[in-house]
Parts: structure tokens; C-alpha cells; sequence
């Protein structure tokens, strides 16, 4: 390999690594628990990506004292960055879920039956070029290390826009209900029920929040390849655990606090859009494969 690229322009830090091992391993947990407890099985990929993040930061641990190893490199990287679009994956389901819920479909700029076959596709190919990006990485030469970066970066840009677009038709979506309140709406609201009481506006919110973050953690990782291997913000480790790292267990926590089950439950409504979501992403997960 090439000395112009190096894996590492830093020792990884051991005692960071081993902290959001237990930060993602707490709060990973309590997701499953949550889960396990509403039976709200929507919320696998978010947990996978959980998982993803707690092996990724082993890996990262382990790199300490095997910075050479390129197979070590991959893991991390390449599961550090897949997990924020199974994160994606279930806001995506979520919206659909609460659309249905407040009875306010003709609203959605996107029909519930399509919303999440739309974003979960371009949430696949994120996921899919982000992957075959590390894989390039993980071959230990010079360009495919660089040419690696360049998928990933490719795949990164794909998940801004999907995200992007996501985030305007839940806001769009949100403004229009306002607008035109449906009966349960109105009925559950903030303005109704208060922002300590669990209710459909709660859950925007909590979406907002964790959509947020992503996005804020996707343009920095398009930043940070940008910058090459050599650039400023590869060459200094404190970044990404400042804008990946922290970014994405503050998602997990915001929406572990404004869990979507709290107001969702078990509704009919609720049944009927999980079995449009169960074929349409075997559909998606199938042709992807």
C-alpha cells in the first residue's frame, strides 16, 4: 500500500472507544426492551443499526493496538457508517404509521402506500454503495482506498437528498394538519394534551430531532472524505466522535424519550400499514440483493 494513504493519521483512542461501546450498548438495550415491551417489531432496523454502532466501536477499540490492519479499519468504518440508514428506515415507517394514526393520508404529499417504498429504496442504495465503498477500502490498496471513498461519498450524497426530501414531506405534512386538523388530531395534540403526555405532535418532534442529526452527521462525513485522507478533519479523530459518535446516540435517546409506541400502540390502522410495509420492503431487500 502506498505511504501517501495511511489508515490511521491518529492512535484511536481506547477510553472514547470503550465509552460509546457502553453508551450504544445502554441505550441499544433499552431499544430492544422497548420494542419487545410495545411489540413494535418496525423498530428492528433502528436496533440493528444500534448493533451495527456497538460492533463498529469494538472494532475501533481493538484498532488501538492494530492500526496496520485493514480488515480491524473496515469493520469500524464500514459499520459505523451503515448504521445511520437503518436509523432512516424506521423514521421513514414511523411517518407512515403516524399518518395513518391521526387519519390524514390525503394530506401526505406522498401516499402512505408509497411513502415508505420511495425513501427505503434510496435508503437502500445509500446503505448498498456505502457498503461497496468499504468493501473497495477493505482490499488494503491505495486506490481502493480512494476509490472507496468515493462511493461512500456518492452513497452519502444519495442519503442527503432522500433524507432532504424526507424531512420537506413531513413538514409539508405536518403543515397541512395544522391547517386542516383530522378529529384525532386535533384531540391529541400538543396544544390538547401538553408536551409531558405522549401524542402524535410529541412524535413529530421527536422525528424532527433525530432526522436532524443525521443530517447534520451525513454532511460531515461528506465533508470529511472530501477532505481526503490527509485532510484536516480525517487527521484528527475528536471529530467524528463529535459529529458521528455523539450525534447518533443523542438520535437513539431522543427517540428512545419520544418513542413512537407510546402513542402508535397496537391500532388497526397501525396493522394494515406494517403489511403494506412488510411487501414492499421484501420487494426492495429482494431486488437490492
Amino acid at each position: 500500500m502506498s505511504t501517501s494513504y495511511e489508515l490511521y493519521r491518529y492512535t484511536p483512542s481506547l477510553a472514547a472507544a470503550i465509552l460509546f461501546i457502553i453508551l450504544f450498548i445502554l441505550i441499544t438495550a433499552y431499544h430492544v426492551y422497548q420494542m419487545v415491551q410495545a411489540r413494535a417489531w418496525y423498530f428492528t432496523c433502528f436496533i440493528l443499526g444500534g448493533i451495527f454502532q456497538i460492533i463498529g466501536y469494538i472494532a475501533r477499540a481493538v484498532a488501538h493496538s492494530n492500526t496496520q490492519s485493514v480488515s480491524i479499519y473496515a469493520i469500524q468504518a464500514i459499520l459505523i457508517l451503515l448504521a445511520p440508514p437503518l436509523y432512516a428506515a424506521t423514521i421513514y415507517m414511523t411517518l407512515g404509521r403516524l399518518i395513518a394514526y391521526v387519519d390524514a393520508e390525503s394530506l401526505s404529499l406522498v401516499p402512505i402506500r408509497w411513502l415508505t417504498m420511495i425513501f427505503v429504496t434510496g435508503d437502500v442504495l445509500s446503505f448498498l454503495m456505502q457498503g461497496a465503498g468499504g468493501g473497495l477500502m477493505s482490499t488494503g490498496t491505495a486506490s481502493g482506498m480512494t476509490t472507496g471513498e468515493n462511493v461512500i461519498m456518492g452513497g452519502l450524497a444519495i442519503q442527503l437528498i432522500f433524507f432532504s426530501v424526507f424531512v420537506v414531506v413531513a413538514t409539508l405534512f405536518h403543515y397541512r394538519i395544522h391547517r386542516n386538523p383530522t378529529q384525532i388530531s386535533r384531540s391529541t395534540s400538543i396544544a390538547r394534551m401538553g408536551w409531558r403526555t405522549a401524542n402524535w405532535e410529541t412524535t413529530m418532534v421527536g422525528l424532527y430531532i433525530a432526522s436532524i442529526l443525521i443530517l447534520i452527521r451525513s454532511v460531515f462525513r461528506m465533508i470529511e472524505y472530501a477532505g481526503g485522507n490527509d485532510g484536516y478533519i480525517m487527521s484528527h479523530e475528536a471529530f467524528s466522535y463529535i459529529f458521528d459518535a455523539m450525534l447518533m446516540f443523542f438520535a437513539m435517546v431522543v427517540m428512545s424519550v419520544l418513542h413512537p409506541s407510546k402513542v402508535l400502540g397496537s391500532v388497526g390502522k397501525e396493522h394494515k400499514v406494517g403489511s403494506t410495509e412488510s411487501v414492499q420492503l421484501r420487494r426492495v431487500y429482494s431486488n437490492a440483493a
